[in-house]
């Protein structure tokens, strides 16, 4: 099997797994000690974390999809930017859903090893979408 560079690592996973929701072969992408960063503090999350993310995303937004705008790869590190659109059907962090569609961009840094996803990160703008939705009430 021919090896794949880590720009097309994370672009399959991106439409295989995040834009599908189909988390049945996540095994092929996320390694055992997946690790996510966070406000930069380190979760082990594993499998079954990247799993339970992805699922929960999906909850909030059926009908996500993700658009990659731009990838840099060096090295171990992928830099992906991208925006995603989505309806806003359930509760997310307390916020109530409106049935509303929002659209945000973002930026995802991943770190690749062995043909795997070994830690993940990122930033989203998600405020004025959030208040443009009517989620955020602009008070």
């Amino acid at each position: 099997m021919e090896k794949l560079d880590n720009k097309t690592i994370i672009r399959q996973y991106i439409e295989l797994i995040e834009n599908t929701g189909d988390v049945s072969n996540i095994r092929e992408f996320i390694t055992e000690d997946y690790t996510e960063i966070y406000e930069g503090e380190r979760y082990p999350i594993g499998i079954q974390g990247a799993v339970d993310h992805v699922l929960g995303v999906r909850r909030v937004f059926p009908d996500l999809f993700l658009k990659i705008e731009n990838q840099i790869s060096e090295g171990e590190w992928i830099v992906t930017i991208y925006s995603v659109t989505g309806t806003f059907t359930d509760e997310w962090f307390g916020m109530k859903p409106t049935g509303k569609p929002i659209t945000f961009t973002g930026v995802n840094v991943d770190r690749i090893r062995d043909g795997k996803i070994i830690e993940h990160g990122g930033a989203a703008n998600l405020l004025d979408p959030l208040m443009k939705a009517g989620v955020i009430d602009k008070k």
